[in-house]
């Protein structure tokens, strides 16, 4: 089985990216954040042969060598959910993945994909009630984001809900920066 992952992401531009992290360490700041975290994804994910990379952008349009080369289709509209229900309808095994995890390695792809082996679903769960991996095989659910909290604590447990009739399986848990706070924590030396 061959897979794609869809990794979501945003034109890394000053004032657009990461703006609950710009509150407490400045846009230009979080904005080197991003790019840096992105550019990071990118290679792990892109020089990885057991699946392809494709870009999930917003705005479609955006240009520049931060994309590295990789093909790319469009966010569209809606809500993250309606978006990466749209995204994952693609192919039969398909996952996706957020462009602010540091600790993402292709190894957790290649291991979802895996488990989708003998799974419906899988899920990376992040240390802040959300996730950062959504994967699908191809027996799926037909509302899998319905009334999903997005942004809090709730979203992980909120989209299990929806699929109480379906195998789910788990990779390891990572942290997701959305705030100061997050980035302080990645940074503390251990």
């Amino acid at each position: 089985m061959t897979g794609t992952v869809y990794v979501f992401a945003r034109a890394p531009r000053l004032g657009t990216v990461k703006r609950r992290l710009a509150a407490g360490i400045g846009p230009l700041a979080a904005l080197q954040f991003y790019r840096a975290t992105l550019a990071q994804t990118l290679r792990r994910l892109a020089r990885d042969k057991r699946f392809r990379t494709v870009l999930v952008l917003t705005p479609p349009d955006a240009r520049g060598p931060w994309r590295q080369g990789l093909p790319s289709v469009p966010q569209g509209c809606g809500d993250l959910g309606a978006r990466m229900q749209r995204t994952l309808a693609r192919n039969r095994h398909a996952i996706v993945v957020g462009s602010d995890i540091p600790g993402l390695r292709a190894d957790d792809v290649a291991c979802a994909f895996k488990l989708l082996r003998r799974a419906d679903a899988v899920f990376g769960p992040a240390q802040d009630g959300g996730y950062y991996l959504v994967g699908f095989g191809p027996r799926r659910t037909p509302h899998p984001f319905a009334r999903v909290r997005w942004s809090s604590e709730h979203a992980l447990s909120d989209t299990l809900a929806n699929f109480s009739t379906r195998r789910v399986a788990l990779i390891r848990t990572l942290r997701d920066v959305d705030c100061v706070n997050d980035l302080r924590a990645i940074t503390r030396p251990r």
